[in-house]
């Protein structure tokens, strides 16, 4: 089992940046594919970007592609989400999440365990 604890959210103004963390308890965390999901008031929780267990293959949403960079440290357990160029629809609550299926997925039911959320939001 492992526990997550997100960190890093905020107030930017629009073309700002951000980076999120989180961490990760236990000494299992090389056993999880990594991800990042985001929901938004309203709206259903979806996929931001993933990173497999040992960092050499991520996957990103296309509305975040060429903006967000997902990357982790073994070393330090923790995963972060490197957030540039930000848009006010990039406005959400972030999770960070944990997987054990084999590689890289998009789909929050491969997920299993979650952080509490940070919040991000980017004014125009």
């Amino acid at each position: 089992q492992v526990q997550l604890v997100e960190s890093g959210g905020g107030l930017v103004q629009a073309g700002g940046s951000l980076r999120l963390s989180c961490a990760a308890s236990g000494r299992t965390f090389m056993s999880y594919v990594m991800g990042w999901f985001r929901q938004a008031p309203g709206e259903e929780r979806v996929f931001v970007a993933a990173i497999t267990r040992n960092g050499a293959s991520t996957s990103y949403a296309d509305s975040v592609k060429g903006r967000f960079t997902i990357s982790r440290d073994n070393v330090r357990n923790t995963v972060y989400l490197q957030m540039n160029s930000l848009k006010p629809e990039d406005t959400a609550v972030y999770y960070c999440a944990a997987s054990r299926t084999f590689g890289v997925s998009r789909s929050i039911k491969d997920y299993d365990y979650w952080g509490q959320g940070t919040q991000v939001t980017v004014s125009s």
